[in-house]
Order: C-alpha cells, then sequence, then structure tokens
C-alpha cells in the first residue's frame, strides 16, 4: 500500500514537472524568436521553413540599431522616467499606506474604500482629463506628465502596502509613542524597514511598468529628444515596413535589464507577494 502510494505521489509530480515545462517552453519561445531575429540577415527573418537557429550570427545588428536612433538620448530618458517615478510611487504609496493601516479617524475606511474604485477606472477614461490638465500647466512635451502622477500615489499600491502594514503589531507603535516617538519617526524608523519585502514589491513593479510604458509617451512626448525607449521603437517601422532584425536588437537590449533587475531582486520581490498574499483585510 505504501509503495503503490509513494509511485503515485512520483507519477504525480513527473506529470506537474511536464506540464510545468511545456508551459515555461511556449513562454520562453516569443523571447527565443526575439533573440534569433535579432541575429538574423533582414532577408533571413521570414523564410519558409523559418530558421530558429541563424545560420549566421549578425551581431552588426546591434550597433546598426544603436547607431540607427539616438539611442543614448532615449535610454536616459528612460531611465529618468523610470527612476523617478520609482521613487514617487514608494514614497507617497508608503505615506498614504501608512495612514490608512495605522492612524485612526473618521471616514478612514470609506476614504480607503473610494481610493480602491479608482483602480476599477481605465486609464482611456482619464486619459482626456489629464492631458488637458497638463497642457494648462505646460508640461506637455515634458517627462512631468509621467512622473508627477507617481508622487500622488497608486491605488494597487497603497493597498499592497497597507496590507503589509496591517500585520505589524501595533504595540509597536505604540510603544514608540510613549517613548516620545512623532508619527513621522514611527514610520521611518519602525514600519518601513520592517516594510521592506512590500517595498520591493512595489518599486519592482513600478520600475517595469514605467520602464515598457508605450501609451504614456505617446500622449505627452511629440519631441524626439524626449521619448522613451519604448517610444523610440518605433523608428524602425518605415513606410517600406518594419527592419525586424534591428528592432528586435534594442528590444533585446531593452528586456535584458529587467530580467537581471528580477533575479537579483526576485527573494525580496516574492517575500514581498507572498507575505502580503497571506494577511487578512
Amino acid at each position: 500500500m505504501i509503495v503503490k502510494k509513494s509511485t503515485m505521489d512520483l507519477i504525480g509530480r513527473i506529470i506537474v514537472y511536464a506540464l510545468l515545462i511545456v508551459v515555461s517552453v511556449l513562454f520562453l519561445l516569443p523571447f527565443l524568436w526575439m533573440v534569433s531575429t535579432a541575429l538574423k540577415p533582414i532577408d533571413k527573418i521570414f523564410t519558409i521553413p523559418p530558421q530558429f537557429i541563424p545560420q549566421t550570427f549578425m551581431w552588426q545588428n546591434f550597433t546598426d540599431a544603436i547607431n540607427a536612433i539616438p539611442f543614448w538620448t532615449y535610454l536616459s530618458n528612460t531611465l529618468i522616467y523610470a527612476v523617478f517615478s520609482m521613487l514617487g510611487t514608494v514614497l507617497s504609496s508608503t505615506v498614504i499606506a501608512y495612514g490608512f493601516s495605522r492612524l485612526r479617524w473618521k471616514g478612514r475606511d470609506t476614504v480607503f474604500f473610494i481610493v480602491l474604485m479608482t483602480m476599477m477606472l481605465p486609464y482611456q477614461v482619464t486619459m482626456i482629463p489629464l492631458f488637458i490638465i497638463f497642457k494648462n500647466l505646460g508640461f506637455i512635451n515634458t517627462l512631468l506628465p509621467l512622473i508627477v502622477p507617481s508622487f500622488f500615489g497608486v491605488p494597487f499600491y497603497i493597498f499592497l502596502i497597507r496590507q503589509f502594514m496591517m500585520s505589524i503589531p501595533k504595540e509597536m507603535s505604540e510603544a514608540a509613542r510613549i517613548d516620545g516617538a512623532s508619527e513621522w519617526g514611527i514610520l521611518w524608523r519602525i514600519i518601513v524597514p520592517i516594510t521592506k519585502p512590500a517595498l520591493w514589491t512595489v518599486a519592482i513593479f513600478q520600475m517595469i511598468a514605467a520602464w515598457q510604458d508605450f501609451l504614456g509617451p505617446l500622449i505627452y512626448l511629440s519631441d524626439e529628444s524626449k521619448y522613451t525607449m519604448s517610444l523610440g521603437l518605433q523608428q524602425f517601422q518605415t513606410a517600406h515596413g518594419a527592419i525586424w532584425n534591428q528592432l528586435m536588437a534594442v528590444s533585446l537590449i531593452m528586456t535584458i535589464p529587467m530580467i537581471v533587475l528580477f533575479f537579483i531582486t526576485q527573494k525580496a520581490l516574492l517575500e514581498g507577494l507572498t507575505l502580503t498574499g497571506s494577511i487578512k483585510a
């Protein structure tokens, strides 16, 4: 009986691992095809049957792609957008989440519910009003419309950090107040160090979102010197079609930093998601 049960467990694990491998390969195929296309000559991309492994590796595609566009300008704009929006999101969402989780004030839960309701509004609904506001402020054709909103908090991240903060014993805050600590001191010296896994999660999510954002730069930026990398990729789309090998080469360059970021921070990211997901509101 024990042997039969162990055999069934082994078969079950084999089936699970086989399914995971199949799904992983399906998810990896687009990335591998991007790598393959980036290393092919332009006339070998759409051959029948398709060549998954190039006969000749065209490393020149990368240098040609970088030289074909203001690559370093686009990259610096993207870094400015990603870093400052990440900092603004983490700072503002942390402060707001602290107010919703650790402070008691009349109407707190009602206001928090309203904040959560805004998550149901699609970006297309607020796109035109925001454009008009930023136009009146003179922010159009700058990176400010992309960065400034992050300093007012993001509802999903506020919810994520709030849930994590609610798991921290309130006795810690009360003891700090007895010792004379201010709310700011409690937040930055006690709550923030404990909340680091959730903050890392928010930082990584926002960094990735800003790094790959296309719609925002498309709406607010018209000067090519202000383009981000995602918007600059459209330069490889010509009237005669896309220059696919160079387009995939720059796309691969854009993808690698986010892959490296994930592997460096995956422990903190998974810890933040796991701990936050296990907390009850």
